[in-house]
């Protein structure tokens, strides 16, 4: 079962193979969610300071240990620094600030949500950042020698990004979170991590929805009998990556971690070959 199954990550540290995640899940109901995940037997939930619901994650974590009786060791948590810090002092700050949000005493993991401040992103010129991400980073280090965070990595950085950090810091990345799905895995930059022992998570696993619309992905969700998210996420799991599937309603939560089927090749194949979504 997927849930129960496992990546080792380049410090030596174990990751769920499976992610809830909480983007546009509001603060209000994140506590609900995320104990209804982990009843279930998620074992790994991903949220960030910019979607303003990690105090709602906490909640449901600590609701869910006293439900379910498991320890907290058993659950990993992902949070994020924004894109837009880009200070040492203002990545310390954010740490300290995510952990009281989600009521820890540490955080499984935690990343620089973006390279750039968002509306900075895809541009093809302009500033780097390259000098203020080794600030972040080494807040992020310093965090996680003291045994505050678990493990630390990156999300959205493309391998310019990731050379940077390879070469201006202490501790090798252990993660980039990335947009990978059918009609968009972008390949070198996948290649570049694993070559580097970066582990790959893939966000928006089900394009935000789009892959609904598709009909060949449809088509393929029906032969194997299961939904399209399944698919996509299996889909993805095939790559080698971890897929983070988001949604706020139990019986999606519950479906989407029924992944203990197998794509054949053919149509791994044919997955891959679509384009532009």
């Amino acid at each position: 079962m997927v849930l129960d199954e496992f990546y080792k990550l380049n410090n030596g540290q174990r990751i769920p193979k499976l992610a809830l995640g909480t983007w546009q899940t509001p603060n209000d109901v994140a506590a609900e969610v995320v104990a209804t995940a982990i009843e279930a037997g998620y074992r790994h939930i991903d949220t960030a300071i910019a979607y303003e619901n990690e105090s709602g994650v906490g909640a449901g974590l600590k609701a869910a240990l006293e439900t379910t009786g498991i320890h907290r060791e058993s659950v990993f948590i992902t949070t994020k620094i924004p894109a837009e810090v880009k200070t040492y002092d203002d990545a310390v700050r954010s740490i300290q600030e995510s952990m009281d949000r989600l009521d820890a005493f540490h955080i499984d993991m935690m990343l620089i949500h973006a390279p750039r401040p968002w509306n900075e992103m895809g541009s093809t010129s302009g500033n780097c950042y390259f000098k203020e991400n080794i600030e972040v980073w080494k807040a992020l280090e310093e965090a996680y020698e003291a045994g505050k965070i678990r493990t630390i990595g990156v999300s959205n950085f493309e391998i310019d990004d990731l050379n940077n950090i390879l070469a201006g810091g202490r501790v090798m990345p252990a993660v980039n979170q990335i947009r990978v799905h059918i009609g968009h895995v972008p390949t070198e930059l996948i290649d570049f991590c694993e070559q580097n022992g970066i582990l790959v998570e893939a966000y928006s696993p089900n394009a935000t929805g789009r892959l609904m619309n598709v009909p060949e992905v449809c088509a393929m969700a029906e032969k194997y009998h299961v939904s399209v998210p399944q698919l996509a996420s299996r889909f993805v799991l095939q790559l080698g990556l971890l897929p983070l599937p988001k949604s706020t309603h139990k019986e999606r939560i519950l479906e989407n971690a029924e992944l203990d089927f197998e794509i054949n090749s053919n149509d791994m194949a044919a997955l891959l070959k679509m384009k532009g979504m």
